[in-house]
């Protein structure tokens, strides 16, 4: 019994997405949600803070822009032969969101603010699935605050770069396998507040012609730590109750990623604009997950378990096309390889590779405001896992995402 709650106790923190690989959101922007989320290898607007901090220097308007996304995901989840029994995750609404601010300091030198939310996602599996005990609620929040600084070099050339300082949170709930006299189960509730961590963003921007650019960034690594997070058991039965005393704290890190991108932007005329990306991100930081109680938990103070991912590619194309100086059209798609390999499948993490389809438009409501609407749909691969790795829930499962988003501009 110890070792099969600890194993469980494991396999279920700070990891949740059902939106891209692994527990990354990429929804930094809904002008480039719109081009398939492509933006290193061109200028983006205010969210260059972003994309890259190299094509901030060629902003010629101040502004400020805030957007937000709706995330609307659904998880399938069967069991194995013979029992073959169905669950479904019913997910509340995500909402993450970005802010980017960009002011001219002179005709050279660009300062510019970001807050967004590049990592986190909530899953709800209930408390009546066959993997309760592994998994019934986490939420987990990530939010990164960016000053950036981009120095136009020539007229061609940019460079950028900003200060990464990470925030966050987690929330797990899951219920144990211990039963009252009166039928009701155990449940434990891990909940705690991240540590300030930081990293740094860095870019190039090179615009040779008036048709074609091209783009390098970097977002650094930043491993965010939980301290003194707090363990609360509810019915537990008497019996047991040593094992899981009050007042417990935990502490366990997670590493957010490096990424790296490549983008390339080509204008085949005055209207149409494509664009292409490339980005590895380095999951393989992601080796494993661990937990030091400060009172021990079914008789063990630490808790391990494999995490093992790969670093993994993920392919972007995007076009928008300027139907008038005040309408343009957007499309894109995009391939997001899963970093977890075959057996570390976990319920709160039922990653797959991703495809991605996108639309979106912008309207320029008037000289100093615009306004941007965009549509991703996003469908993971079914998979079949063992998950005898990870101590997850074998089984199939099957992810789908609807995001509509919407942002507004102010220029001055």
């Amino acid at each position: 019994m110890k070792s099969k709650i600890l194993a469980l106790l494991g396999g279920t923190l700070l990891s949740a997405s059902a939106m891209a690989g692994g527990y990354q959101v990429n929804l930094a922007s809904q002008r480039q949600i719109g081009m398939g989320h492509t933006g290193t290898g061109i200028q983006t607007g205010t969210s260059s803070i972003f994309f890259n901090p190299g094509a901030m220097s060629f902003l010629r308007e101040n502004g400020v822009t805030i957007g937000a996304s709706g995330i609307i995901s659904k998880i399938a989840y069967r069991a194995p032969e013979p029992t073959a029994t169905t669950a479904a995750a019913d997910n509340p609404l995500g909402t993450p969101f970005s802010v980017y601010a960009a002011y001219n300091v002179s005709e050279k030198l660009t300062v510019g603010l970001g807050v967004y939310t590049p990592f986190g996602s909530t899953v709800n599996w209930g408390e009546d699935w066959n993997g309760r005990f592994a998994l019934s609620q986490l939420s987990l929040e990530a939010v990164f605050i960016q000053p950036t600084l981009s120095y136009q070099i020539t007229e061609k050339l940019g460079i950028g770069a900003g200060l990464t300082i990470a925030t966050g949170s987690v929330n797990l709930q899951r219920v144990l396998p211990l039963q009252n006299q009166d039928g009701t189960e155990g449940e434990i509730e891990l909940d705690g507040g991240a540590k300030t961590g930081f990293g740094f963003n860095a870019g190039i921007y090179f615009e040779p012609t008036e048709q074609f650019s091209l783009g390098l960034s970097y977002r650094s690594q930043v491993d965010l730590s939980v301290e003194e997070g707090s363990v609360t058991f509810t019915n537990v039965p008497a019996s047991a109750s040593a094992n899981f005393q009050p007042g417990t704290q935990f502490s366990a890190e997670l590493p957010l990623p490096s990424t790296l991108s490549l983008g390339i932007g080509y204008k085949p005329s005055e209207q149409l604009t494509l664009a292409v990306d490339v980005s590895r991100v380095g999951w393989s930081a992601y080796e494993e997950l661990r937990f030091d109680f400060t009172k021990p938990v079914a008789g063990n103070e630490s808790s391990v378990s494999g995490r093992n991912y790969e670093d993994a590619y993920i392919y972007r194309i995007g076009a928008e096309y300027e139907v008038s100086d005040a309408l343009a059209l957007r499309a894109g798609a995009y391939l997001d390889q899963t970093p977890v390999q075959d057996g570390y499948l976990t319920p709160e993490t039922p990653d797959a590779d991703s495809r991605g389809l996108s639309v979106g438009l912008g309207y320029r409501i008037s000289d100093n405001f615009a306004v941007d609407a965009s549509f991703l749909y996003i469908n993971k691969k079914e998979r079949t896992d063992a998950a005898d790795k990870s101590n997850g829930i074998a089984g199939t499962y099957k992810s789908v995402a609807y995001i509509p988003g919407l942002a507004l501009t102010y220029n001055f």
